[in-house]
């Protein structure tokens, strides 16, 4: 009997090859390891958290299967899961090349594209969190400009079939601003932007689709050690997820009564409208040169960042206090000695933290 070769549980057709060390490298595993534990979730009859945007325009708790996450059935012998792919159906909304995305589901047999997935790999408790009670850990969310590329995708993919809402995006072009770079400019317009943003949502809400996979490994506070109970999957709704820059905005507003800078958030809602404006007036928007000219001083390396304090009034429930995947079921994940290929980054202060002996009075 022939030794069982490194995978990951549900990955049978990839462009990824888990027998090389290369493919569990980190920024692999980050995003192959979550698509596994997905498949993972369907195995057991478990769903995904699903957070979506309800009539109040706040994020409720729902399931999703992993079926419809993958817009296929996990065991399919047709599913191929493409990693750092373009979802190339979504190319014709864009000037230039759409950038790829974290993993695109693909139908074997045609090599079509199925769904688009963002992928954040989460630790849970983070850094602002991990001093509290483990009813209230969350976790932290770093997002890249191309996630907002692909975030007004999904909203033109379904604002092309209402004209009248392509109509009341044109007619709020804001004239009065010749200059989208000059920070003045555009800080008196953010409040009608935001305003906006959630008009086009709340007549969305029926459209709203799966469009970022969060799972979370939880450990014991701020230790290294897992918990015992330490895996899950939350998947937020293309919808859903605008509140993260949307809201930390609306908070800013009711503090100070107007925006002071352009703050990475804020600046998410200046390129998620003028992607959609360019495209309600020109069927397509150039997201490089959007990204590109419209930095107002900050670098355009990640286009928000939000904290566990902050992402927590979202996800907090009984599964982010206790997640539904055990330690041990991780041997389920990953399979064929798949752990011994994988590559951590070494960390001077997680070497000290973990190396308490260093401390003793006689150095052992």
């Amino acid at each position: 009997m022939s030794n069982p070769q490194p995978s990951l549980f549900g990955i049978r057709y990839s462009n990824r090859d888990f027998r090389a060390k290369k493919a569990w490298g980190k920024n692999c595993f980050n995003s192959s390891f979550p698509a596994a534990l997905s498949c993972y979730l369907y195995y057991k009859n478990l769903n995904n958290i699903y957070l979506k945007l309800n009539h109040n325009l706040n994020v409720e708790h729902s399931e999703l299967n992993t079926q419809e996450l993958y817009k296929i059935v996990p065991t399919s012998d047709n599913l191929f899961f493409a990693f750092e792919t373009q979802f190339t159906p979504y190319q014709q909304y864009v000037i230039g090349t759409i950038p790829g995305m974290d993993l695109v589901t693909q139908a074997k047999n045609t090599g079509s594209c199925l769904q688009p997935i963002e992928i954040k790999l989460t630790a849970l408790p983070d850094n602002t969190t991990c001093e509290l009670t483990e009813d209230q850990y969350s976790c932290e969310l770093v997002i890249r400009p191309d996630t907002i590329v692909y975030l007004a995708c999904s909203f033109v993919a379904s604002l092309q079939l209402k004209q009248d809402l392509l109509a009341f995006l044109m007619e709020n072009s804001f004239p009065e601003i010749s200059d989208w770079t000059e920070p003045s400019e555009i800080i008196p317009h953010i409040s009608t932007m935001i305003n906006i943003v959630d008009t086009l949502a709340n007549a969305l809400l029926d459209q709203q689709k799966p469009f970022l996979l969060q799972p979370v490994w939880k450990t014991q506070g701020k230790s290294p050690q897992l918990a015992e109970q330490c895996l899950d999957a939350f998947v937020w709704s293309n919808l859903a997820f605008t509140r993260l820059f949307v809201d930390a905005s609306k908070n800013e507003l009711r503090t100070f009564g107007q925006v002071r800078t352009i703050a990475r958030h804020t600046r998410s809602i200046i390129w998620l409208f003028k992607m959609l404006y360019d495209f309600a007036c020109h069927e397509s928007f150039d997201h490089k040169r959007i990204i590109d000219t419209l930095s107002y001083n900050t670098k355009n390396d990640k286009a928000f960042a939000v904290s566990g304090k902050f992402t927590h009034r979202y996800m907090q429930g009984e599964f982010l206090t206790r997640p539904r995947i055990s330690k041990q079921e991780i041997k389920e994940i990953i399979l064929g000695g798949g752990q011994n290929l994988l590559s951590p980054e070494r960390r001077f202060d997680a070497i000290i933290y973990n190396s308490p002996d260093l401390f003793n009075e006689w150095g052992g």
